[in-house]
């Protein structure tokens, strides 16, 4: 948290000579698991957010020269209690007029029901993909750019009926996203003629996996599906999985999508597949070079979809004019859909210039921002490949 706490007085200091920005700032907050099962992802993710955020105050073209300041809070990802906790402070002792975030499904929806609504204020998460989102009553105040698990579950399953692997083990984290990703595959799975030998959930924390892996290994399938936490008992699984020889084999959702899973295994990953929120194209790759730029290093998952989630709600608010949450609501489909001129990834500048000139625009950002009625995200997947250097798309869904 030193280096979090860091961070945020930096961008303080970051705008500390710059008179209009420091007039009535607006705070928002970042409210990601910076401890807990991907304590190794949330950095980036947050940086990525705070980038938009920063980006669109040095502009000078921010509600008439405001700055939009993050409050970064520690929802632990798995800890519902200390997730709401987390974003009652930044709420009522903070004053943030919208939250990015929750990380994790589970804390976004219990901020949402206990925090979010009753304030009435604006969230939007780039990382909480549970399929029971879509239906959550947040009387229009919700959105992700992370899309629903249960696109995820539908490519996970179309693609390795491709590579004609049609029997396979399923273990998930036993809340919100592993339990909505694992249903949403194996449905999609067993309707295109594949076999779910086992599901089995794991419970996150434990000190000994051995059990639960001899019960999925008894079910005669080569292959896993682990759809966990890198940092927590999806990494323990792996390396059960490994020690006993049971399986050598994974298929790793984007909560195992980590580079700390490379330190960790390197060569023995060779030939796992991971599939992850993203695109491969010119904006991703102007993206790439934005990162670099601002020394965002570092291979994770949600970093496009965390800086296009602050990007929108800039954007939003410009359109908006203020940044009272409901207002701001109406108007993220307008700014992140079509028509209108398209803003990409270093260009939050340019979007809010043409918004205070009266104009239209469409932010497609790094992860092609296009949200439903319902504020959900159309987003795309990759398809990637392990090595012991690291993970390579080989695919877009």
């Amino acid at each position: 948290m030193i280096k979090q706490l860091l961070i945020t007085a930096a961008f303080f200091a970051a705008i500390s000579n710059a008179p209009l920005a420091q007039e009535n700032p607006v705070r928002v907050g970042i409210l990601f698991g910076f401890t807990g099962p991907i304590e190794s992802m949330a950095p980036v993710i947050a940086d990525s957010a705070e980038l938009a955020l920063s980006e669109a105050t040095q502009s000078g073209a921010f509600l008439k020269g405001r700055a939009l300041v993050p409050v970064r809070a520690d929802s632990t990802c798995v800890d519902t209690q200390l997730a709401v906790a987390a974003a009652e402070r930044l709420v009522t002792a903070d004053k943030v007029v919208a939250i990015i975030g929750a990380g994790c499904s589970g804390a976004a929806s219990a901020v949402l029901a206990n925090v979010a609504l009753p304030h009435g204020r604006l969230s939007i998460s780039p990382t909480a993909t549970s399929p029971g989102l879509s239906d959550a009553p947040d009387d229009g105040l919700f959105f992700r750019t992370a899309p629903s698990d249960a696109r995820q579950g539908e490519v996970i399953a179309q693609l390795l009926i491709e590579k004609d692997i049609r029997k396979i083990a399923v273990t998930y984290t036993g809340n919100d996203y592993g339990k909505g990703l694992s249903d949403s595959f194996s449905r999609a799975f067993i309707r295109r003629g594949g076999t779910v030998l086992i599901a089995a959930a794991h419970t996150d924390g434990k000190a000994d996996y051995t059990a639960e892996i001899a019960t999925l290994a008894a079910s005669g399938a080569a292959i896993l599906m682990v759809a966990g936490y890198a940092d927590q008992g999806g990494r323990a699984i792996i390396q059960a999985s490994l020690n006993t020889g049971a399986f050598d084999r994974f298929i790793l959702p984007d909560g195992m999508v980590s580079e700390s899973l490379i330190e960790e295994f390197g060569a023995a990953l060779a030939g796992s597949i991971g599939t992850l929120p993203g695109a491969d194209n010119e904006r991703v790759m102007q993206f790439e070079r934005l990162l670099q730029a601002h020394d965002i290093t570092g291979q994770a998952p949600f970093r496009a979809e965390a800086y296009d989630a602050a990007a929108v709600l800039a954007l939003a608010m410009q359109a908006a004019g203020t940044t009272d949450s409901k207002a701001v609501a109406k108007m993220m489909l307008r700014v992140a859909n079509a028509p209108g001129i398209k803003i990409g990834p270093g260009e939050i500048g340019r979007g809010l210039r043409i918004l205070s000139q009266g104009g239209e625009i469409d932010y497609v950002g790094a992860s092609a921002v296009e949200f439903t009625p319902e504020g959900d995200a159309n987003g795309t997947y990759r398809e990637v490949t392990f090595s012991e250097n690291g993970f390579e798309t080989v695919r877009i869904w």
